[in-house]
């Protein structure tokens, strides 16, 4: 007899299967209980910042709504042939239960002419099926198509509230932690409840979290990256080598965040460029969706930024 395997990885284990157990604003859950209630969804689209629970809402809801469903990773599976061969064959195949729902997960990766697709079978199929798209940047979603999924932008619940669903997590894997711990875990990787879960597993030696000194710096390079901005060494103006060596310090795996990072942060080293900076970011956030290198991508914009800034001077 096969025993059932028990999740060793803590993000996926306390990843909740019903609404009681997802951290949101109240608000939220009254709306999506009455969905579960009547078993029945309108078209969805959840927004919001990486680890803010799209993809687990997502997954709430067809655990506990008797219907087929069918999971597709965007990011991986983005292409026309993925939209007619395995969307489109589902959504027009039959079904013994009373719903089929379509999960596209990060839909923002889409291709445009799988939009167009994907629009096409959303007004074909909406009698039997539904669609739940989850994405960072609902701005890449063609407009035809956001205005047929109703819009949620998911909130991160409050460092306290974050800090609280750590604590019994570390508290139900009985590991030792201070208080002072979970505070700097928050304070570094917030809002992103992933990220936190996981690098409290990552810092767990023999049943004790014990911080990594460097974890203080992880997520400081947002603000050496505008005191390099900032910058004008003689003669040579603002370095990009600095730049380059602050990106790669940061270990960062996603660089998605430093375009909007950017963008939010213009006024503090734009110095009047602002019009052209924004066009710039929107170019390489565009690129980023196919671009396998995304390091490269990042740093070629911030090599065009500093033209800018340096009067075209790179260095």
């Amino acid at each position: 007899m096969v025993k059932n395997k028990i999740h060793t990885i803590l993000n996926e284990k306390y990843r909740p299967d019903t609404l009681e157990g997802y951290i949101c604003n109240e608000e939220v859950k009254i709306k999506f209980k009455e969905y579960i209630d009547k078993q029945d969804i309108p078209h969805l689209l959840f927004e919001g910042k990486a680890g803010s629970g799209k993809t687990t809402l997502a997954k709430i809801l067809v655990s506990n709504i008797d219907c087929d469903f069918l999971y597709i990773n965007a990011t991986d599976e983005r292409g026309m042939e993925v939209m007619r061969e395995k969307v489109g064959s589902f959504a027009s195949a039959g079904s013994f239960k009373p719903l089929k729902i379509v999960i596209l997960d990060e839909a923002t990766h889409l291709l445009q002419a799988s939009q167009v697709i994907l629009l096409n079978m959303i007004e074909t199929y909406s009698l039997t099926t539904r669609f739940i798209l989850t994405g960072n940047y609902v701005e890449r979603l063609i407009e035809p198509l956001r205005s047929r999924l109703q819009e949620y932008n998911l909130i991160p619940p409050s460092k306290k509230v974050v800090a609280q669903h750590i604590d019994f997590i570390l508290e139900k894997e009985e590991i030792e932690h201070t208080v002072e711990d979970v505070v700097l875990l928050v304070k570094q990787f917030y809002p992103d409840l992933r990220k936190i879960i996981n690098n409290a597993q990552k810092y767990t030696v023999d049943g004790v979290l014990k911080l990594d000194k460097s974890i203080s710096s992880v997520d400081d390079y947002k603000e050496k990256l505008l005191t390099e901005l900032n910058t004008s060494h003689p003669l040579k103006g603002i370095s990009l080598n600095n730049i380059r060596q602050i990106l790669a310090d940061s270990k960062l795996q996603d660089f998605e965040e430093i375009f909007r990072f950017l963008y939010d942060n213009l006024d503090k080293y734009s110095k009047g460029n602002d019009g052209v900076i924004i066009c710039l970011i929107e170019e390489y956030a565009y690129h980023a969706i196919t671009r396998l290198d995304k390091e490269i991508n990042i740093v070629a914009l911030m090599s065009k930024i500093v033209q800018i800034l340096n009067k075209k001077q790179v260095i």
